[in-house]
């Protein structure tokens, strides 16, 4: 069952790409020498998720909620510099997971090669990458976005101030009444309150009654399920000591992704 001009099976490939997707290639490869008595050196290990084309979910069933965020991975530097983090994309839903690093069309046009629900949930913080992934997701007709909750109640605690203030925009907020709440911060100077006012007008469109809609479960409330997800990605290019090349990015969460979807071994080899 080998390919050409390659002397590990497909199986053995596959099981080198459930490793690596865990751990360091070099913990691979010494992993697998013990697991099976092969030698698949960690260059190979590193080659082997290159040359794949990973397979994204594919949703049997009309998607109801889709929730975005952001993650962090270290870029590699030159000897003597410092390395930097940049930001990279992930979207899920109860399909799966889906990640890209300056690649949001990868998101995007996964999406909406999906059946989604009339209308699709659309669930995220206050950052625009974001929503800007979302208002190229489906029609604007067909999407409701709703801002975290969780999010939104992070950044009214931040303005700080008098509690019985704050638990009262608190209260104003969870039944979806922007203006009142706003009302209680218009009259302040402080810096945390004007931009907490003009986060509200902002995302007013998007702060829903929330009390309505998590006690009749019309859909989530908080974009929690795409927070896990990026937790289980650190979990594999956060690991102590690890940095990557710019372009080996795309394909290093695609493989994590792949993994976590359960789709590794079904993956095609690129030619």
């Amino acid at each position: 069952g080998c390919g050409s001009r390659s002397r590990l099976s497909p199986h053995l490939e596959n099981c080198c790409l459930r490793v690596s997707a865990n751990v360091a290639y070099q913990h691979a490869a010494e992993d697998i020498k013990y697991l099976t008595g092969v030698t698949v050196p960690s260059k190979t290990q590193q080659r082997l998720v290159h040359y794949q084309d990973f397979d994204q979910p594919r949703a049997t069933a009309d998607i109801e909620e889709l929730s975005a965020d952001g993650g962090k991975v270290r870029l590699r530097a030159a000897q003597g510099e410092k390395s930097e983090w940049k930001d990279y994309k992930a979207i899920v839903s109860e399909t799966g997971i889906i990640a890209s690093f300056n690649q949001n069309d990868i998101i995007i046009n996964w999406a909406n090669k999906q059946p989604l629900a009339k209308p699709i949930t659309c669930l995220g913080d206050g950052h625009d990458g974001v929503w800007n992934i979302f208002k190229e997701i489906s029609c604007e007709q067909n999407r409701r976005e709703i801002l975290d909750w969780y999010h939104l109640n992070q950044n009214l605690q931040k303005v700080g101030g008098s509690m019985k203030r704050l638990k009262q925009a608190e209260a104003y907020l969870w039944k979806g009444k922007v203006e009142s709440a706003a009302a209680l911060f218009t009259k302040l100077k402080k810096k945390s309150a004007v931009n907490f006012c003009k986060y509200l007008e902002k995302h007013k469109q998007r702060i829903i009654n929330y009390e309505v809609f998590s006690t009749d479960g019309i859909c989530s409330i908080g974009s929690g399920a795409v927070e896990s997800g990026i937790k289980q990605i650190a979990r594999r290019i956060k690991i102590s000591g690890a940095s990557w090349k710019s372009e080996h990015v795309g394909q290093v969460l695609a493989h994590r992704c792949a993994y976590l979807n359960g789709l590794i071994g079904n993956q095609r080899q690129a030619a």
